[in-house]
């Protein structure tokens, strides 16, 4: 499958192809149509984040938009690595998968998440 790579810390994610995800016990494979870059997402492809994987290559990505096996168009976050979520395909537990509805474009949904679990945690 076609991912965005990390093989060095010093240098920024490269196109690729990447083995196609393994499903775990409770996993589901999330078919990816939008993918947020976040700051944490940066760190982590720097090498930067405590988070950051300890083996290379990985595809970065922590959370996005994608549809399931039946259709289904959810919000996921934290796939499994080193699937990121800036991979044409994730393994995602299913409790980290949250239905989307119609109105909300693949963009909005994926981009909301961190600003918005960022402001209501202020609060």
């Amino acid at each position: 499958m076609k991912a965005a790579l990390v093989h060095d810390f010093k240098h920024p994610p490269s196109f690729g192809d990447f083995a196609a995800p393994k499903l775990g016990d409770g996993e589901l494979l999330v078919t990816v149509s939008a993918a947020a870059l976040s700051n944490l997402v940066k760190a982590q492809a720097s090498g930067s984040h405590y988070s950051s994987p300890k083996g290379l290559p990985f595809v970065p990505g922590v959370d996005g938009v994608g549809r399931l096996a039946d259709g289904k168009r959810v919000y996921f976050a934290f796939p499994s690595l080193p699937y990121g979520a800036m991979a044409e395909q994730c393994a995602v537990s299913a409790k980290y998968c949250v239905a989307l509805p119609d109105n909300l474009d693949d963009a909005t949904a994926a981009a909301a998440a961190n600003p918005g679990m960022s402001s209501w945690a202020a609060l």
